[in-house]
């Protein structure tokens, strides 16, 4: 309420928003004895300092009861429509657990809508022209469709029924197109294929490897002791590159760092996207190796690096506009076209072998990926020093720092970001000064915990919290490399 300092104030229940996927959180879950709880908050209503009883007796005793009976008693509830989503969702979980027998790192379905309302609305693009609202500057909804030579099918148990699709195999894929034509929007489907949709969102089914993970340059970021010497390595004035470290890393230096640490925490597939990478990390042109020698350029750019990358099991999926030369790497080229999809494998392949990329120098190389060091967060360093605030989605106080993870581009909700700062606190308490456990294995740990009974609630130290909803290791990880911490992280020697 208003009314300035002496108006009436308070009175709201308040509980996390749901999102459009479906994450382990704390707001409402099911217990293991069967029991339904739903965790909110009541601001009391007041005036001033003094708590209005007869308002708050009012909340309790008739508008509580009332939002239980109908949000939480399953027979005020639509049966069918309860049955049909844990159907609809525990099917999603069932195709992206069978990618792994069929060769496959991704799908999507037919008749999936991929574009978003906007960027600020995660909802499904509504086709405003078929409900007659649209003019001749409203695009028709393109609904996604499979190309033949690369439709593959699901027979889903739950629901009964065949679901035909794109599927994206292992290796390296590259999404190919003009701009503005969906190829971001394609990866971006992919790259929350990880979560299960709310039926409805149109990315039902959308799925992609549970250990995907996207990567991305990201200038200024910090960076601890990782060993990026695969793609950077002879630096000028002999600088080391085995345990890099900097507050302020560069596009080509952060790019880097982001795949040596995904590879690090065991991801199996890397999405990238050429609008949001360091030109000079992805290639070298022809011209430009002829005036650099490779002797004076540091980078060793990921053109030459995939296809190793590929051979040991890591599987890429790459959206590029503006370089052929990553035909001559690809195993299967997919076109996008007015959010059109096609399979041009064959004619990229044609094209690579007319022209061979850099002259040839791509196809001769024999050079090894390199290591992925071990490293060992040093739990002290992630003391805060003061207060931590979760401000956004993004953005989390940290004591003196504030910590960007706009870099993360799947997280999906502020609920996620609260537990990942609360998981970095953890640290400081469960780590030892001594302690040799790497970061994997700190990280794989906590996951176990959060699949036994306690669940998110062995980071709210005993205390009720209905805000939090479970990251994946990636993100914890990607928030516990990026905190400006002295002294975060030890290299583990053999």
């Amino acid at each position: 309420g208003g009314g300035g300092w002496s108006g009436s104030k308070g009175g709201d229940i308040e509980i996390s928003k749901p999102t459009q996927h479906v994450i382990e959180q704390t707001a409402v879950r099911v217990l293991s004895n069967g029991d339904v709880c739903a965790q909110f908050t009541v601001n009391l209503p007041a005036r001033g300092r003094t708590i209005q009883g007869h308002r708050a007796v009012q909340i309790f005793d008739q508008t509580l009861p009332q939002m239980v009976q109908k949000a939480l008693v399953y027979t005020s509830l639509d049966s069918a429509a309860v049955t049909r989503h844990v159907l609809n969702v525990e099917d999603q979980e069932w195709v992206r657990a069978n990618l792994e027998i069929r060769g496959l790192v991704g799908f999507i379905p037919d008749g999936a809508i991929l574009p978003r309302k906007s960027g600020a609305d995660d909802k499904p693009m509504e086709d405003k022209k078929r409900d007659g609202e649209g003019d001749d500057s409203t695009p028709n909804l393109v609904r996604f469709q499979s190309p033949n030579t690369l439709r593959v099918s699901f027979e889903l148990p739950n629901m009964g029924k065949t679901l035909s699709g794109i599927g994206i195999r292992k290796g390296i894929t590259l999404i190919v197109g003009g701009g503005f034509h969906g190829k971001s929007t394609l990866l971006s489907a992919l790259q929350l294929g990880m979560y299960n949709k709310l039926p409805g969102d149109g990315r039902e089914f959308c799925v992609c490897t549970a250990n995907a993970v996207k990567i991305r340059a990201e200038d200024g970021r910090n960076v601890s002791k990782v060993n990026i010497s695969p793609f950077i390595n002879n630096l000028p004035f002999g600088q080391t590159t085995e345990s890099f470290t900097t507050a302020d890393a560069s596009g080509s230096t952060s790019q880097a760092t982001n795949i040596m640490e995904a590879l690090e925490m065991g991801a199996k597939t890397l999405l990238i996207d050429e609008d949001t990478c360091a030109t000079n990390f992805m290639i070298r042109d022809d011209k430009m190796m002829q005036l650099v020698h490779k002797d004076k350029e540091p980078i060793t750019p990921f053109l030459y690096k995939a296809k190793t990358l590929s051979k040991q099991g890591i599987s890429i999926i790459l959206v590029v506009g503006s370089c052929g030369d990553f035909f001559d790497i690809a195993d299967t080229t997919i076109l996008m076209d007015s959010y059109s999809c096609h399979d041009v494998t064959a004619r990229a392949k044609e094209i690579a072998s007319a022209k061979k990329a850099n002259g040839g120098a791509l196809a001769a190389t024999k050079a090894t990926f390199g290591n992925v060091t071990p490293r060992c967060p040093v739990g002290d360093a992630f003391k805060p020093s003061g207060k931590v605030t979760v401000r956004s989605k993004t953005v989390v106080s940290y004591g003196d720092f504030d910590l960007d993870l706009s870099g993360l581009e799947q997280l999906v909700s502020k609920e996620q970001t609260n537990a990942i700062s609360l998981a970095l606190q953890r640290l400081s308490v469960v780590l030892s000064r001594d302690s040799k456990m790497t970061i994997f294995q700190v990280l794989i740990q906590l996951n176990t915990l959060f699949d036994q009974a306690g669940g998110l609630d062995i980071l709210s130290n005993g205390q009720f919290d209905g805000t939090l909803a479970r990251p994946r290791v990636f993100e914890i990880a990607g928030a516990i490399n990026r905190l400006r911490a002295e002294g975060s992280f030890v290299q583990l020697t053999p």
